[in-house]
């Protein structure tokens, strides 16, 4: 039936396997898709929603690399929002809400007219391995399909088991059959799994919501977009998100049912995300608030139904149903379906190499849920990745790596295969040290010549950003070169109720001050003459307001990334014998053979090796 050998196969279409195979087969790999149901690709499971604090910076670096999530979250967005405008640039970060069924349609449209890539329904339950490389996939069906390489993304669905109340099934998620025999395959190979869970909130029917008591919540009303083609335009029209609370008899009706609850009654183990509480987890830790919020999200422009975030549940469906019904807003609500809590697979990642491929076997990648983490954002990150680099492999070319101070992307690839998790990871600001470099507003300039090189950014997407980065330099420097007369500034600063000068100032100076804006600074006719000579967009108007106003703070990054950068250029052979080191600690030998970490950097961040050890490893080796 497949009688060629793939180069890639990508096993699981959610967003990890969409942008592996996307990327894979954009690079000129022969490409093969394989689901269990190819109706749900790109599902969005949880809420219909892209972006967020630190997850927006992800999608636009996925879209500055050629990754698909961007442009489809553009072309399926009902609302548009920048989170975090009152804070530093650094902080600020993109969101959409997203059309559920618009966003699923889109991908499997982009996927289809993608080169190279073929599709098939079909469960895997096996790998295909000669010595220690693998070289394809067995279905359920005894169906055995050749390979260069194998990209497991498969969510949820590894052995999954749904938890309602009392009652539990086997699932990948709702309404869909768990995935059987991968794990039990990859253990036999050596690869230790654990287990973790997630859950998900009911959906409901907003014609039977009273959005008047509750508080509307629209979006931006000049909005942007996530992707820098030119080929999406920013949202006209947007739909309104609506914001209640639960109340103090909302708990008390949940806490009814803790003793039914899956959650504290032992039926589920494993551990579950940590900064996306379920509500009756939220009840139990923070027992000393009243209420909680509840964020009402459409799910789509031609549909009623509705995602009620925020409570997120694995209680029986009597006790959710009779706990929402007093939450106000919601007295007559009608449920589509109950929430859930899911357990399922997963493999600690500290099994993969920097290039998200497998220790124990060559060719075979991990991306996603699977590797412990939790959210579309980071599994499309890693797909991506994983695509890009199973690409790499097969044409005998080093892998495309992302550094700490290159990419949020690079941090969170960092943190998985250094420090391991045992619970769901999810990806915040604060887990970059360097994210005044890894803002949302300059991932095209960060990475838009790499993706080039790799072959995913067409040359005039890479002209368009060079374009960018020239006017940018530009502006600034006008702004460092030109002096303003006293009695031109200070109307402006006086209007700020900024301190007045009484000589002429270079515009940079004035510009700089936190108070002054770029629309105060464009009112000045120095600024407006250059404005209309050159008519610098948008992007670079932003771009030029933020390289004024927080130099300090990026000089000072990129200093701090040289000094990382300098322990990132040490290697360490991968046959490296930590055990013949004496003066390392025993802690750290165990840790180091474990990670077996590329760089003495990367090493400095392993969990139980010291700095004294980072040190005695510099002498060892000459340094």
């Amino acid at each position: 039936m497949f009688k060629e050998v793939y180069d890639v196969i990508v096993v699981g279409a959610g967003h990890a396997g969409s942008e592996a195979a996307a990327a894979a087969a954009n690079m000129g790999s022969k490409t093969l898709l394989i689901t269990m149901n190819l109706q749900n690709i790109a599902q969005m499971s949880c809420n219909p929603a892209m972006g967020g604090i630190a997850k927006g910076q992800i999608v636009r670096e996925i879209d500055a690399i050629g990754g698909y999530s961007g442009v489809v979250t553009d072309v399926s967005a009902v609302q548009f929002k920048m989170l975090n405008k009152s804070k530093g640039p650094a902080m600020w970060s993109p969101r959409a809400q997203s059309d559920r069924m618009r966003f699923a349609e889109s991908w499997r449209n982009m996927l289809e007219k993608t080169k190279n890539l073929d599709f098939y329904q079909e469960m895997v339950s096996s790998i295909l391995v000669s010595g220690d490389k693998v070289v394809g996939v067995k279905t359920s069906l005894g169906l055995e399909i050749h390979s260069k390489s194998v990209i497991l993304t498969n969510g949820t669905f590894l052995n999954g088991l749904i938890h309602i109340g009392e009652k539990k099934f086997g699932g990948g998620r709702a309404g869909e059959k768990a995935s059987f025999g991968i794990t039990e395959v990859l253990t036999d190979f050596g690869f230790e799994s654990g287990r973790m869970k997630t859950g998900t909130p009911p959906r409901v029917d907003g014609r039977s919501l009273n959005y008047d008591v509750m508080i509307s919540q629209p979006g931006d009303q000049n909005p942007s977009k996530f992707s820098y083609s030119k080929k999406t335009t920013p949202l006209i029209k947007q739909l309104d998100c609506h914001m209640t609370y639960t109340s103090p008899l909302v708990h008390d009706l949940l806490r009814e049912g803790f003793d039914r609850s899956p959650m504290f009654n032992g039926a589920i183990n494993s551990v579950g995300p940590r900064y996306c509480p379920s509500i009756e987890d939220k009840i139990n830790r923070f027992s000393g608030k009243d209420r909680h919020q509840i964020f009402v999200e459409p799910e789509g422009w031609n549909t009623v139904e509705v995602y009620v975030n925020g409570f997120s549940t694995s209680l029986p469906e009597d006790i959710q149903f009779k706990a929402l019904s007093s939450v106000a807003g919601f007295e007559n609500v009608k449920f589509f379906r109950p929430g859930y809590a899911i357990e399922y697979d997963y493999f600690p990642p500290t099994q993969l190499k920097n290039s998200l491929e497998t220790k124990p076997l060559s060719g075979l990648f991990f991306a996603g849920q699977i590797n412990g983490t939790t959210g579309y954002e980071e599994a499309a990150a890693q797909g991506l990745m994983a695509g890009i680099n199973a690409h790499l492999l097969i044409n005998e070319k080093d892998p495309f790596v992302l550094k700490r101070d290159e990419a949020y992307i690079g941090v969170l690839i960092d943190d998985l295969i250094t420090k391991g998790t045992e619970e769901p990871y999810r990806m915040f600001t604060s887990r970059a040290e360097y994210r005044t470099l890894l803002r949302q507003d300059n991932a095209d300039l960060r990475l838009t010549n790499r993706s080039h090189k790799l072959g995913l950014a067409s040359k005039k997407r890479l002209l368009s950003v060079e374009n960018k980065q020239k006017n940018t330099d530009s502006f600034v420097s006008f702004f460092k070169k030109t002096s303003i007369k006293p009695e031109e500034i200070n109307p402006v600063l006086k209007s700020k109720n900024s301190s007045e000068t009484k000589q002429s100032v270079k515009l940079y100076k004035v510009f700089s001050r936190p108070n002054i804006s770029m629309d105060d600074m464009l009112s000045l006719d120095p600024v407006k003459k250059y404005f209309l000579e050159h008519k610098p967009d948008v992007e670079v108007l932003e771009q030029t307001e933020v390289q004024v106003k927080y130099s300090g703070y990026i000089e000072k990054e990129k200093a701090n990334a040289m000094k990382l950068n300098n322990l990132e250029a040490l290697k360490i052979p991968p046959t490296f014998e930590y055990s013949k080191v004496k003066s390392l600690s025993t802690e750290a030998i165990q840790k180091l053979n474990k990670i077996k970490p590329t760089t003495l950097s990367q090493a400095s961040r392993i969990s139980g090796v010291s700095p004294n050890d980072i040190s005695v490893l510099m002498v060892y080796m000459g340094r």
